[in-house]
Protein backbone atom coordinates (compact mmCIF):
# COMPACT_ATOMS: atom_id res chain seq x y z
CA UNK A 1 0.00 0.00 0.00
CA UNK A 2 3.29 2.60 0.56
CA UNK A 3 6.89 2.76 0.72
CA UNK A 4 8.70 4.80 3.17
CA UNK A 5 11.96 6.70 3.20
CA UNK A 6 13.60 7.93 6.55
CA UNK A 7 16.16 10.37 7.10
CA UNK A 8 17.34 11.85 11.06
CA UNK A 9 18.75 15.32 12.04
CA UNK A 10 20.38 14.77 15.68
CA UNK A 11 18.30 12.95 17.95
CA UNK A 12 15.41 13.11 15.67
CA UNK A 13 14.03 10.59 12.79
CA UNK A 14 12.66 11.73 9.96
CA UNK A 15 9.96 9.04 8.20
CA UNK A 16 8.22 9.51 4.80
CA UNK A 17 5.42 7.08 4.39
CA UNK A 18 4.22 7.41 0.18
CA UNK A 19 1.32 5.79 -1.19
CA UNK A 20 1.87 3.60 -4.01
CA UNK A 21 -1.45 4.59 -5.43
CA UNK A 22 -3.34 8.03 -5.04
CA UNK A 23 -6.61 6.37 -4.40
CA UNK A 24 -5.05 4.59 -0.78
CA UNK A 25 -3.89 8.56 0.47
CA UNK A 26 -7.21 9.21 2.28
CA UNK A 27 -7.05 5.71 4.13
CA UNK A 28 -3.61 5.89 5.31
CA UNK A 29 -4.68 9.98 6.57
CA UNK A 30 -6.91 8.40 8.15
CA UNK A 31 -5.76 5.37 9.71
CA UNK A 32 -2.09 6.55 10.05
CA UNK A 33 -2.11 9.17 12.77
CA UNK A 34 0.98 11.08 14.65
CA UNK A 35 -1.04 9.46 18.10
CA UNK A 36 -1.09 5.78 16.74
CA UNK A 37 2.46 6.50 15.29
CA UNK A 38 3.73 7.24 18.91
CA UNK A 39 1.81 4.19 20.36
CA UNK A 40 3.33 1.95 17.84
CA UNK A 41 7.28 3.70 18.53
CA UNK A 42 6.67 3.65 22.21
CA UNK A 43 9.64 1.40 22.90
CA UNK A 44 11.43 4.18 21.71
CA UNK A 45 9.90 6.41 24.00
CA UNK A 46 9.27 9.72 21.23
CA UNK A 47 8.87 13.15 23.28
CA UNK A 48 6.48 14.17 20.32
CA UNK A 49 5.45 12.92 16.91
CA UNK A 50 4.17 15.66 14.17
CA UNK A 51 2.68 14.37 10.74
CA UNK A 52 3.06 16.99 7.44
CA UNK A 53 1.01 16.09 5.30
CA UNK A 54 1.71 16.22 1.57
CA UNK A 55 -1.69 15.67 -0.35
CA UNK A 56 -0.11 16.75 -3.89
CA UNK A 57 2.62 14.12 -3.11
CA UNK A 58 0.53 11.51 -1.74
CA UNK A 59 2.56 11.12 1.12
CA UNK A 60 3.05 12.71 4.61
CA UNK A 61 6.08 12.87 6.59
CA UNK A 62 6.34 12.09 10.12
CA UNK A 63 9.52 13.70 13.03
CA UNK A 64 9.54 11.55 15.69
CA UNK A 65 11.79 13.75 18.32
CA UNK A 66 14.21 11.80 20.52
CA UNK A 67 14.52 8.24 19.29
CA UNK A 68 17.92 8.03 18.17
CA UNK A 69 19.70 7.27 21.44
CA UNK A 70 21.52 10.69 21.29
CA UNK A 71 21.56 10.63 17.44
CA UNK A 72 23.20 8.35 14.89
CA UNK A 73 26.57 9.52 15.69
CA UNK A 74 26.27 9.00 19.15
CA UNK A 75 24.05 5.67 19.24
CA UNK A 76 25.42 2.21 19.94
CA UNK A 77 22.77 0.22 18.26
CA UNK A 78 22.96 0.76 14.62
CA UNK A 79 20.36 -0.70 14.03
CA UNK A 80 17.55 2.02 14.78
CA UNK A 81 17.78 4.08 12.17
CA UNK A 82 17.55 4.40 8.71
CA UNK A 83 15.42 1.59 7.07
CA UNK A 84 14.60 -0.33 10.05
CA UNK A 85 12.73 2.83 11.67
CA UNK A 86 10.79 2.83 8.08
CA UNK A 87 10.18 -0.90 8.14
CA UNK A 88 8.49 -0.64 10.88
CA UNK A 89 6.18 2.01 10.21
CA UNK A 90 5.59 -0.07 7.37
CA UNK A 91 4.21 -3.19 9.58
CA UNK A 92 2.23 -1.28 11.72
CA UNK A 93 -1.46 -2.43 11.23
CA UNK A 94 -4.59 -0.36 9.82
CA UNK A 95 -7.30 -0.17 11.97
CA UNK A 96 -10.40 -1.22 9.65
CA UNK A 97 -13.32 1.47 10.03
CA UNK A 98 -16.58 0.84 11.83
CA UNK A 99 -18.84 -0.39 9.99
Amino acid sequence: MAHARTGDKGNHSNISLIAYRGEDYELLVRHVTPERVAAHFAHRRPRAVHRYLLPRLGAMNFVLEDVLDGGVNDSLDLDLHGKSLSFHLLAMPLIASPA
